[in-house]
């Protein structure tokens, strides 16, 4: 089976969510291509159409694969079929208008719709999709030694390091909420690092020089963030968005926050707390009970690959 993958490609270079899924099909014997669509806002991707549509001709293609709304609206109107198409956790919150375009496309060009959590479903009030989140490699995201790692970055050894496991002017992560609750309390022991440029590849070494692991976004899908750290055995602090709550369940060292400054600093006072207790997360155990590593969810992929093909 062959399948093309489309996606955003502004920097030249496929998103390592979308690589990394290409990669673990790749593991289960499915050969996949990538379509870079270059261009920003729905003008940028509608011009991509005309050259998406020689590609696809050209391309012995059995399953056409976009990632977000506006690659699945460039890819059925460039006739790309089957097509199906993965929403993010971005695409579920537009407005009304962005909304409907969804259920449009979903309707009448889409084969089928992959989400990636229940909430999705319910923001984009559509049915008939696949919940599937994205999968987490376990053979590259796995706990490693904590100073070694901590070494390697250039951390202090005997501090208590705190991750924002995201770029802070992205609004949406909603770095304030953390700022503030950090800066309340203010201990010069406890260190706060964020993400800007960073080399996914060094993202193992960063989860585990750290403590504690925070996300506060105002919503989320399927956050890529929690599944990794969780795979690192890290202590997380999270606001309840996207499939969060289910992903933690009951393990230890995960810590449910709202978006109030007091409830988010109390969830750091607790996951800190935790911590000095000298006791670590068991979120990997969880990742595989649940069997969202990165191989499981390439099964489930698979068989709406097979599934459409059918029809």
């Amino acid at each position: 089976m062959k399948v093309l993958f489309i996606s955003s490609g502004n920097s030249g270079q496929i998103s390592p969510i979308v690589k990394a899924q290409g990669i673990s099909l790749k593991e289960i014997g499915i050969e996949v291509e990538y379509y870079l669509i270059q261009g920003k806002g729905i003008w940028g991707y509608l011009k991509n159409i005309p050259s998406l549509r020689r590609y696809s001709k050209m391309k012995n293609i059995d399953v056409f694969h976009a990632h977000y709304s506006f690659c699945g609206f460039a890819a059925a109107l460039a006739g790309c079929n089957p097509l199906i198409v993965s929403l993010m956790g971005s695409d579920a919150k537009g407005n009304f208008l962005f909304k409907f375009c969804i259920k449009f496309f979903k309707r009448f060009f889409w084969s089928h719709t992959i989400v990636k959590s229940q909430d999705m479903i319910d923001s984009l009030g559509i049915k008939n999709a696949s919940i599937i989140p994205n999968g987490v490699d376990l053979n590259q995201f796995k706990p490693d030694e904590k100073n070694l790692c901590r070494e390697k970055l250039g951390w202090e050894l005997n501090k208590t390091h705190l991750l924002f496991a995201a770029n802070p002017t992205r609004w949406v992560k909603n770095f304030n909420l953390v700022e503030k609750a950090f800066n309340s309390i203010n201990d010069k022991n406890i260190e706060l690092h964020t993400l800007v440029d960073v080399d996914f590849g060094k993202m193992n070494d960063i989860y585990n020089a750290s403590d504690i692991v925070l996300l506060s976004s105002y919503w989320e899908g399927s956050p890529n963030v929690i599944k990794e750290a969780m795979a690192c055995n890290k202590i997380i602090v999270s606001t309840e968005v996207g499939d969060v709550k289910e992903v933690f369940g009951k393990t230890p060292g995960t810590f449910l926050s709202g978006f109030e400054t007091i409830e988010f600093r109390d969830a750091m006072h607790q996951a800190i707390d935790f911590h000095s207790n000298q006791l670590s997360g068991r979120g990997r155990d969880r990742i595989k009970e649940l069997k969202i590593d990165s191989i499981n969810i390439a099964k489930k992929i698979q068989i709406d690959y097979q599934r459409i093909l059918k029809k």
